[in-house]
């Protein structure tokens, strides 16, 4: 039998990774609550989740469909306290069907891990749901073929917070054309739901200076779970 993971041996390794990228200090909440609240007990959200994919079904809504080889719905935790949410499936992410499993991805999980979270504690989804042919960003006729499937993974998900990661997905929740940049290190309103814009990690690929900036924006949603006042 192979023995089971420890998630605070997890978080190490990814907070020893965050370390070499330069951040020079790491600050963990005392405890990140993993208890669920009654109201939330037995709700049944997986059901609702499963209720909406079988919705979509074999989506035609827009002309996307004609090249994917899957659809992205989302994955991770019905009960999840935090939600990312990103742009579009890459390839990677078409030929599996789950969102951020490429490189990317890879990178998303070691800055969940150092959270103090895992995958499997949080939930990822993207803005919309079949990947762009070359990855250009979505057409507005595409984003509004599937905004409403996002925003009823929200409401059934109900988060605390929602790390939006990027400049596209950032604009499109909150309506806005601001720069990432000016967005970020802040949280927005979204559905009544504290929003945190930060950088995408395919940008981090690219920029990996920037990537003491995400740490701190994380480090508001961490304080924000752990019960405290983001500074």
């Amino acid at each position: 039998m192979t023995p089971a993971r420890d998630p605070r041996s997890d978080a190490r390794t990814a907070i020893e990774n965050l370390r070499a990228w330069g951040v020079e200090e790491v600050l963990v909440p005392r405890r990140i609550s993993t208890r669920r609240t009654p109201a939330k007990t037995g709700s049944g959200k997986a059901a609702r989740l499963a209720a909406l994919r079988e919705e979509i079904g074999d989506c035609r809504r827009c002309g996307l469909w004609t090249g994917r080889t899957h659809l992205v719905f989302g994955v991770g935790d019905p009960e999840a306290e935090v939600m990312f949410v990103g742009e579009a499936p890459g390839s990677d992410e078409d030929r599996q069907g789950e969102p951020f499993v490429g490189r990317a991805g890879q990178l998303l999980t070691k800055i969940i891990e150092a959270m103090g979270l895992g995958r499997e504690r949080v939930y990822i989804a993207n803005i919309i749901k079949c990947r762009p042919p070359e990855n250009r960003n979505p057409l507005q006729s595409e984003i509004g073929a599937c905004s409403g499937f996002l925003r009823a993974q929200v409401e059934i998900i109900s988060p605390r917070a929602i790390v939006a990661l990027g400049t596209f997905s950032a604009q499109t929740l909150l309506g806005t054309d601001e720069k990432i940049s000016r967005l970020r290190g802040r949280f927005h309103p979204y559905q009544g739901i504290p929003l945190m814009p930060t950088y995408h990690p395919a940008y981090l690929l690219r920029n990996p200076n920037e990537k003491k900036q995400v740490w701190e924006d994380v480090q508001k949603v961490m304080a924000l779970l752990g019960g405290r006042e983001p500074a």
